[in-house]
């Protein structure tokens, strides 16, 4: 299929505030169509307006569910995405695993009750894009079925990604050896509003069910404590833990992004805060010369390091799993124990940090991203 091709999320992460201007000019000069608001999509995407981007991709789905990401060198593996419609956190971050490589992404969004396109592009190998959430449940099914008689390999297996809410991901993983990760349990709020859930004691965390990037998280350390917090969030069913006190010896909180490609560990980051609810962003990384320094020793002896300490846990976690590409967030306690936090497909893993602050990530996110490319290659020799 012939695609005009649309820039990348990747790119557009990397447009200083001066160059914004000129790139939405360009995307109304070369884009027609349901290009033209797919390319609205990720530029609002990228720019944080979350509603006027689905707003522009509901508009470009009404006109075709096809679209081609701009491929930075002369592509020679064609990979098709199994997509479904929803703002950049519903599916895999894959603009930014392909960044400056030869690898052709097309698109192809699957809307429960609709027909497939007519044409397909041609490619050599499909991945489920879409993570585990009840809005993504319809789509997940409907992609199990479709691909049961895929005429090509399909990597992440829709069912495989169904099984990945917290709670189950804590069924799959809690009885691997030197692996730590808090019973998690989905509740109603009537039944919070009662009791914890038989097993869990004071103090928990509480979050509602599918929310993503620390939304609505609390920690709860007595019942007058959860009656307040259950007064002020009005969802129906949350998602409640134990709490694990994961502090270093320095009084500092750290997590682990790791990359689990092809069954092996790969470090994405390192994110180190005063708070025990640890995010990049709110780490103020950027501004910690001591943090950053702590995260490049971390990266750079991590195979030697993390990786061989826990080596036999994180295979587990791939086994169980059962999926070619996952994200975990993860966490090693004071005792020697691998803490798992979450398991899913949808973490941001990217290359776009500012290289005269992260020089030091350069090399290690060239890993990752070789190791998906070598994940593809692997693939397709497979079906040969």
């Amino acid at each position: 299929m012939e695609l005009k091709p649309l820039i990348s999320q990747a790119a557009l992460a990397r447009l200083s505030n001066t160059e914004l201007p000129d790139q939405i000019e360009k995307i109304f000069a070369e884009h027609v169509g349901g290009n033209l608001y797919m390319s609205q999509f990720q530029f609002f995407s990228v720019l944080g307006n979350k509603n006027f981007a689905l707003e522009m991709q509901a508009r470009a789905l009404e006109l075709s569910a096809v679209y081609r990401i701009a491929c930075s060198r002369k592509p020679l593996i064609r990979l098709l995405a199994l997509m479904g419609p929803g703002d950049s956190t519903d599916n895999m971050p894959l603009d930014y695993l392909i960044e400056d490589s030869d690898i052709q992404l097309d698109l192809i969004y699957i809307v429960p009750g609709q027909a497939l396109p007519a044409l397909i592009p041609e490619h050599d190998a499909a991945i489920i894009a879409p993570g585990e959430s009840a809005k993504n449940r319809p789509v997940l099914e409907m992609m199990d079925r479709l691909t049961a008689n895929w005429p090509r390999p399909v990597l992440n297996p829709a069912k495989c990604i169904s099984r990945c809410s917290r709670d189950g991901v804590y069924r799959l993983l809690k009885d691997i050896p030197g692996l730590l990760i808090p019973p998690t349990l989905r509740v109603t709020r009537q039944e919070l509003y009662v009791a914890l859930p038989p097993g869990l004691n004071y103090p928990v965390t509480v979050r509602p069910v599918d929310s993503q990037g620390g939304r609505g998280l609390a920690r709860i350390d007595n019942a007058s404590q959860l009656t307040a917090y259950l007064d002020a969030e009005p969802v129906q069913e949350l998602f409640v833990s134990l709490f694990v006190d994961y502090k270093n010896t320095d009084g500092l909180y750290r997590k682990a992004r790791i990359a689990l490609i092809d069954r092996q560990p790969y470090i994405c980051h390192l994110a180190i805060s005063e708070n025990w609810v640890v995010h990049y962003g709110s780490a103020d990384m950027m501004n910690s010369a001591k943090k950053r320094r702590d995260e490049a020793d971390f990266m750079r002896d991590f195979d030697a390091g993390f990786a061989t300490r826990h080596r036999d846990a994180l295979r587990s976690i791939a086994d169980q799993l059962e999926l070619d590409y996952v994200v975990i967030d993860c966490a090693e306690t004071v005792d020697g124990k691998l803490l798992v936090f979450e398991a899913d497909n949808r973490g941001w893993v990217h290359a776009t940090d500012p290289l005269d602050i992260f020089p030091y990530k350069q090399q290690p996110m060239r890993r990752v991203f070789a190791a998906f490319r070598a994940m593809l290659i692997k693939t397709m020799h497979d079906d040969i």
